[in-house]
């Protein structure tokens, strides 16, 4: 199938400006300045992106797509993610994790369910593991895992500086880091550990100790929720400028912002003016996460839910609020976990790589997505839909 993008102004992120692009089935075949195909054509559908911003697929390196939650008994357990929910939010990429219950929420549903999303149309990845450890895998040995199982590209979330982790040690973290880093060596995939960072004052430093104490390298640790508070957000900062990821969480409540969270369009310009590098930073959703709200003694006090539309609202918020060029602030949806999870098919646009596009109006509005070549929304409304979406 051929599907021609004419007229419109391609970020690859970079800007190339007004380019035609071509897609064979579901590859990106040619980037020309024109691109005028015989008549004979029949077999082709042309886009006329006339007016529009042309930018990666959005990759959301943190969804519970199985759901997440129960912090609040059984009843709290989150729902599953439906394409549409994803698709309308300009995601063509989702990697699945499990969070604090990892007893009910298993590694065979989440390969199961990724391999779903991928049958629907998006693509999707997991990491191997919950909050918990020791890590429950899905062969037994995280090595194995990554080795032996083309979804499995990470470890994760574990949890630190929670009071719902298993208070890791240094040695045991070590040990998973070295874990992760040889599976990811042997099967070429990115191995990194996701880091669920809790509210604690120890903040990063378990992780800052085992890089001191360890010949394991900073670029190991994948650690989100960097913006839940000022003081991690400000460890966040070192952390970063010591040449580590750093990952802000985009989902989250009024509450949450007036206790000290740091809204992610606004955390992202404080760390560019405080000289992190642009490529060190991504956000992620923490779509269908429960968003849970506890006092001082530790008790659950309200709860929410985490949404992948959150994801892009802040890039478009970090454009239009705090003047962060597009080619700029579409980087920590894009090119930059593409990059950290070596995703090398995804994050930008060039010929030869896997055809996720997304189109947006002049107010940076979402128009129409393409996943794998394929038109999933069409002027903001999804015209592919999951299995069970009616």
């Amino acid at each position: 199938m051929l599907t021609l993008i004419q007229n419109g102004e391609l970020y690859t992120p970079e800007y190339l400006g007004k380019k035609d692009i071509l897609l064979v089935n579901n590859k990106i075949g040619y980037i020309r300045d024109r691109i005028d195909l015989p008549s004979s054509f029949v077999d082709i559908e042309i886009i006329d992106a006339c007016g529009k911003y042309i930018v990666p697929g959005f990759i959301d390196a943190h969804v519970h797509i199985i759901g997440g939650g129960g912090e609040g008994s059984y009843r709290t357990r989150t729902p599953e993610i439906q394409l549409s929910d994803a698709t309308q939010a300009g995601i063509t990429t989702l990697v699945g994790v499990i969070g604090t219950d990892g007893t009910t929420r298993t590694m065979p549903s989440l390969i199961a369910k990724a391999r779903a999303l991928e049958e629907e149309g998006i693509s999707c990845f997991v990491h191997t593991g919950s909050y918990q450890i020791p890590v429950k895998t899905l062969t037994g040995k995280i090595e194995d895992d990554l080795i032996l199982v083309d979804k499995i590209i990470g470890v994760g979330e574990i949890a630190i500086a929670d009071h719902r982790s298993s208070q890791p040690t240094l040695e045991e973290l070590a040990k998973i880091a070295a874990a992760a880093r040889i599976g990811g060596m042997l099967s070429g995939k990115a191995g990194v550990v996701n880091i669920h960072v809790g509210d604690s004052p120890s903040c990063l430093h378990l992780i800052e100790e085992v890089v001191e104490q360890t010949d394991i390298p900073i670029t190991q640790f994948y650690p989100t929720h960097i913006n839940r508070n000022p003081h991690l957000f400000k460890a966040g900062i070192r952390f970063a400028k010591n040449g580590g990821f750093v990952d802000f969480t985009t989902s989250s409540i009024p509450k949450f912002l007036d206790e000290g969270e740091v809204k992610c369009s606004i955390g992202l310009k404080y760390m560019l003016d405080a000289g992190v590098a642009i490529s060190q930073i991504t956000f992620t959703s923490d779509g269908q996460a429960s968003l849970p709200d506890f006092n001082e003694k530790g008790e659950l006090v309200g709860l929410k839910l985490g949404k992948v539309a959150s994801l892009y609202h802040e890039v478009r918020d970090a454009v239009l609020n705090e003047n962060i060029p597009l080619d700029v602030a579409i980087r920590v949806i894009t090119e930059n976990p593409a990059r950290i999870l070596k995703l090398k098919q995804k994050g930008s646009i060039a010929e030869g790589k896997d055809a996720d596009l997304v189109l947006l109006d002049r107010n940076y509005h979402i128009d129409s997505v393409i996943a794998m070549g394929r038109l999933m929304v069409k002027h903001g409304q999804a015209i592919v839909k999951g299995t069970f979406e009616e």
